[in-house]
């Protein structure tokens, strides 16, 4: 997803904004993360209340103290977003008046080096948002197919190279396993051409995104999260979501047009046979994007699109 530099939550004028709080209204901020949207969230809440869901739980223990001075106010949850419905039915969660997403990984993960989310700093192969899981990354390296690799490079990152990227690191891992992440920036450069390795972006960022992806099954994520968050809102709730690269806003935008139009008969019938009816209005027809202010103080925001939409 994206390169991280400072902490600070992106758009959070226009997320806040978008939300259109009440302070008596329920809310969920679906990726706590370092709870920059969730801090802004509670302190406009008077009798409302906050759900924030993370999968990870360095960020539910910081929460805590980030989150103290609005604790009554705030419900922590241990999860995936993808399972929205399960979990905010598990807490007895009334429907909500707004929902916020921010897709990917956050800041913390990637400053932690133990972590294994950067290609800057030195670390194991790992890149769970979750730490419970058993999928790392150091498996995906060093036990996927050639041609999984290839796959992942080409489908979740957007490699040009898969095919070169993946077969450098089939050879070097029958050498001997790939542990770290700096072992494995080094493969991947010596896979590209020096053109490419001249290029502004770093030469391993796109396959560092892709094999985090396939991780974390974010993607999937993704898609699962739009319809569970539309059914569980309020007539007139607000939805928000913020992407950071093509594949995520091209799976918003789709789930968007989808619910927008309802109707899922094909185009050549007469008439609807389904009976399905648009179930969201959009609050912005094209997603809004970081001023020149935010670009300018926080370069992780460089990226990042939010789509707003409505119940109806």
């Amino acid at each position: 997803m994206s390169e991280v530099y400072t902490h600070a939550p992106v758009l959070l004028h226009e997320c806040i904004e978008g939300l259109n709080i009440s302070p008596t209204g329920c809310y969920v901020d679906g990726t706590l993360g370092r709870a920059g949207h969730s801090v802004e969230i509670a302190r406009r809440l008077t009798t409302g209340h906050l759900y924030c869901i993370d999968r990870d739980d360095a960020a539910l223990a910081a929460a805590e103290e980030r989150l103290a001075p609005w604790r009554d106010k705030v419900t922590l949850i241990h999860g995936n977003f993808a399972d929205l419905s399960a979990l905010l039915d598990g807490v007895g969660a009334p429907p909500a008046d707004g929902m916020l997403f921010d897709f990917g990984v956050s800041s913390p993960q990637l400053d932690d080096p133990s972590r294994g989310f950067s290609y800057m700093q030195d670390s194991s192969l790992d890149m769970r948002m979750d730490r419970s899981e058993g999928l790392t990354a150091r498996v995906v390296v060093n036990e996927w197919p050639q041609e999984e690799l290839k796959r992942i490079l080409y489908d979740y990152g957007e490699e040009r190279y898969a095919p070169a990227i993946a077969a450098a690191i089939c050879r070097r891992r029958e050498e001997r396993a790939i542990e770290t992440t700096l072992e494995l920036v080094d493969i991947i450069r010596s896979a590209m051409q020096a053109k490419a390795l001249r290029e502004k972006q770093h030469p391993a960022k796109r396959t560092f995104q892709a094999i985090r992806i396939a991780v974390n099954d974010e993607l999937t994520a993704c898609e699962r999260v739009i319809d569970q968050a539309v059914d569980h809102l309020t007539v007139g709730g607000r939805l928000c979501i913020i992407t950071f690269h093509s594949l995520e806003d091209r799976i918003v935008k789709t789930g968007y047009q989808r619910l927008l139009k309802g109707c899922t008969c094909p185009p050549d019938f007469p008439v609807c046979v389904c009976g399905k009816k648009p179930s969201i209005r959009l609050v912005s027809r094209k997603p809004i994007l970081p001023g020149e202010q935010e670009l300018n103080e926080n370069p992780r925001s460089r990226s990042a699109k939010l789509r707003i939409a409505e119940k109806i």
